[in-house]
């Protein structure tokens, strides 16, 4: 008995940790706004789309295309345990039973960077280090005969085998809608966003359910954790007095389920705090986003416009060149008395050497394209922003997240209206 209570003490506090931890996730992932591919910046992010790759994997077992999969071969044993006892009296008791189960006898599996893509764009995710929730992909169980046995395990067969084997196969197929949560980082080979792996990122999560399922999973979970928190309490607690054969006394046994709910109580408090300080940087963050993306409108397309100007005139001066020569050509043609003709082979070559390609009409629709995508960036920067500001402030209302958080007097940000949103307008003139 005494190592049943030391089990106890230990698997509640562990229990009560589990149920926090679990609904702190469920707050960010409730918090955090979801993200378009075209959209993602440096921080923590949520995104959903489907999965894509040039050179995807294929699976073992379902020999699906697939950007991840795992399987597992399992053979199936049992037998015969005969064990004897001996009662307080000396008396001696042979029983026999018998013990079944499972044993891997092989598995294996690959993981492969993919995007993301949404109907704004795609996102690169490196999935090595996140929690990868895929989809059953293969489940058969079969026995010697059928020619899967021997297909993909090996011949020798483990001690006691009932000579079944379980196939069982996990994976994320190709364009298969996912959800994924993790931090975007810049990437070193193009100038675009990418989710990976980070130690300091709070959750890292590559998912084929749903956000609401996912978020529902995390509550459900951690009010299971804090159910059998409390049942270790108590039933320790009562463990502890059958033990040392103390007198049972109801109030005794209500203050310990009450002492644990006033841990579990504090415990939430100090969750709640830590997480709108989280939103609260969030939103910060937010904010910061749309004046980089402002800044980034300044600077970048008066370069533009100067640049496509610069090859317009270039191009009238050339195409003027041309149209010159050309009427030079017309008044004189060959045969007929007047200047030389040949005279005009030497600048008309001239230009044409130094003008070889004329593209300015190129240049124009690249930054028709630029000025699109540049205000497409600071649209989306501009809904992230309001998205977890209005996130941060629903928190800041909601009973009792808000007497939380009138500990660090946080109140609800400004959200961005359109006068203040035009600000340092950028003109495109060519005149």
């Amino acid at each position: 008995m005494p190592w049943l209570i030391l089990l106890s003490a230990l698997a509640a506090p562990l229990l009560l940790w589990g149920s926090l931890h679990l609904r702190r996730r469920h707050r960010l992932l409730a918090d955090l706004p979801t993200s378009k591919a075209a959209g993602v910046f440096i921080g923590l992010t949520e995104l959903q789309g489907t999965a894509e790759c040039a050179a995807p994997l294929t699976s073992t077992l379902a020999a699906m295309r697939c950007v991840h999969y795992r399987y597992v071969v399992e053979e199936q044993w049992s037998r015969l345990v005969t064990e004897t006892t001996t009662d307080s009296k000396g008396r001696s008791r042979t029983t026999t039973r018998r013990e079944s189960g499972w044993s891997e006898i092989a598995s294996g599996g690959e993981t492969v960077d993919f995007y993301v893509r949404d109907e704004t764009g795609i996102v690169l995710v490196r999935p090595e280090g996140a929690k990868i929730e895929p989809l059953r992909l293969f489940d058969e169980t079969v026995s010697r005969g059928d020619a899967l046995y021997y297909a993909k395990a090996p011949a020798a067969a483990v001690a006691h085998s009932d000579h079944r084997r379980r196939f069982t196969e996990y994976g994320l197929p190709l364009h298969t809608p996912l959800f994924v949560v993790g931090r975007a980082r810049e990437r070193t080979d193009v100038v675009a966003a990418e989710i990976a792996a980070d130690p300091a990122a709070e959750l890292f999560l590559i998912s084929a359910r749903s956000e609401a399922k996912v978020q529902s999973g995390h509550a459900v979970w951690s009010w299971v954790c804090l159910f059998f928190g409390l049942v270790c309490t108590l039933g320790g607690f009562l463990l502890y007095q059958t033990f040392r054969a103390v007198p049972f006394v109801p109030w005794h046994f209500i203050a310990v389920g009450a002492g644990f709910l006033a841990v579990f109580t504090l415990g939430w408090v100090w969750m709640v705090y830590n997480s709108l300080v989280s939103l609260r940087e969030r939103t910060r963050q937010g904010w910061s986003l749309v004046d980089v993306q402002l800044k980034r409108r300044h600077d970048l397309i008066p370069g533009l416009v100067a640049a496509c100007a610069g090859l317009a005139g270039h191009e009238a001066r050339t195409q003027t060149a041309l149209a010159a020569l050309r009427a030079q050509q017309q008044a004189t043609p060959p045969g007929v008395a007047g200047p030389d003709f040949t005279g005009l082979a030497a600048p008309l070559r001239a230009v044409i050497e130094a003008h070889p390609d004329l593209v300015a009409q190129a240049s124009f629709a690249r930054l028709h394209q630029e000025l699109v995508a540049t205000e497409q960036r600071v649209a989306l920067a501009r809904t992230y922003y309001n998205d977890i500001a209005t996130a941060y402030a629903t928190r800041l209302e909601h009973i009792p997240d808000r007497w939380v958080a009138r500990l660090g007097r946080m109140t609800p940000p400004p959200l961005l209206a359109a006068t203040d949103f035009e600000r340092a307008i950028v003109r495109v003139d060519f005149a």
